[in-house]
């Protein structure tokens, strides 16, 4: 038997591996030690041999309720992820196992690598809509890339994308990926008729350290970048920096806010309602967005979420607070489960990479349904 998490975006440390039915792992924190929760890495063992796969330190992780009715992720290839038997004891994640080849990799929620990451941003390039910024570097060396698509024109209403402020919300570059590919489809009419009216600005992947180094929640110095929008630094959050003085010289009018919730099982949006200046055309601007999204696509729900802010007391160091009383403009956190949604379930494969991608192509419409009301 082995375990390694020695890749891109792997956590975990391996306590005891004598016994196959006794297998005892633990999550390691991300810098700071004040987040843990994502783990990905790679069981080896013997095709037919069963396992008992045992993280001990999941009782104090950062969201234990995430683990209430939550299974594991497995792939042997990489490429297709599937649900795992899984079950929380109070203390442990045990996850069981029986190997159909030599190899899988097991992680919280399917890996968006870095080189897929990569790959993504040279995939698009090639359009010709489409251009690359390099908005700067992060802490640890790595690129902040915008991809910009449409030709910038001033009378185009200007649209915000961001996903994994939080490096181990995986689901949020599926996502992006889905949206961007089916936004670059000159095929598509809602994508022609979208262009025709707005430039994108499209940040797949906010916080590449974290991504890199497998955290949950934080990038290179422990930072969570979620709280930073207020007052970003080039020394704790450059990531946040860089972004928002893009924003700044653009404009924005609508921001879209990509993110994953451990504990709730279902799709749904945090608005704006609690910023100073929300007032009744940004609440018929967030109501046309929600019944468009509800049409769109039935993995959306306004049923079960966060509560609304009291009037004025939004958190204005959130991204999507921060942006909609800047700009006045439309502004959501869109979260996704890292379960299974509740509404649409799938006992096999849970919320997956292809059911993210399909939201960000359904997002579009939504998009496209508010768009000439932006202004």
């Amino acid at each position: 038997m082995r375990v390694t998490a020695n890749f891109d975006g792997g956590n975990i440390d391996v306590l005891d591996i004598a016994n196959k039915d006794d297998i005892r792992l633990a999550i390691r924190p991300d810098v700071g030690n004040e987040f843990f929760q994502w783990f990905n890495f790679r069981f080896e063992g013997h095709v037919g041999n069963q396992y008992c796969l045992k993280i001990v330190n999941a009782g104090e992780s950062s969201y234990t309720k995430g683990w209430q009715d939550y299974q594991a992720v497995g792939s042997y290839d990489r490429q297709h992820w599937f649900r795992l038997p899984t079950h929380f004891d109070g203390q442990q994640l045990v996850i069981d196992l029986e190997l159909d080849a030599d190899a899988i990799q097991i992680a919280y929620f399917a890996p968006y690598s870095y080189e897929r990451h990569l790959d993504l941003l040279s995939a698009v390039q090639v359009h010709p809509e489409v251009s690359l910024e390099h908005l700067g570097l992060t802490l640890d060396g790595r690129d902040m890339t915008l991809v910009k698509i449409g030709d910038g024109a001033e009378h185009k209403k200007n649209i915000w994308i961001t996903a994994r402020q939080h490096p181990g919300e995986t689901m949020a570059e599926w996502l992006v990926e889905g949206l961007l590919y089916r936004l670059l489809d000159s095929d598509d009419p809602v994508a022609k008729q979208l262009l025709d009216k707005a430039n994108f600005y499209v940040v797949p992947n906010m916080n590449p350290d974290g991504s890199a180094r497998g955290h949950l929640r934080t990038n290179a110095v422990g930072i969570n970048l979620n709280r930073e929008w207020q007052t970003p630094s080039l020394e704790k959050s450059p990531e946040v920096y860089y972004v928002v003085n893009k924003m700044q010289a653009t404009g924005v009018d609508l921001f879209y806010d990509v993110h994953g919730d451990e504990g709730l099982p279902y799709v749904f949006l945090a608005g704006c309602e609690g910023i100073p200046h929300w007032d009744e055309r940004l609440q018929c601007l967030q109501t046309t967005f929600e019944q468009a999204l509800l049409l769109v696509s039935p993995d959306f729900q306004t049923e079960f979420g966060y509560g609304k802010d009291e009037p004025g007391k939004a958190n204005l160091t959130i991204a999507s607070n921060w942006v909609a009383n800047t700009f006045k403009c439309l502004s959501n956190t869109l979260e996704m489960p890292f379960k299974d949604n509740h509404n649409l379930a799938d006992p096999m494969e849970g919320w997956s990479p292809q059911r993210c991608i399909h939201f960000g192509e359904a997002s579009l419409t939504a998009m496209l349904a508010v768009v000439d009301s932006l202004r």
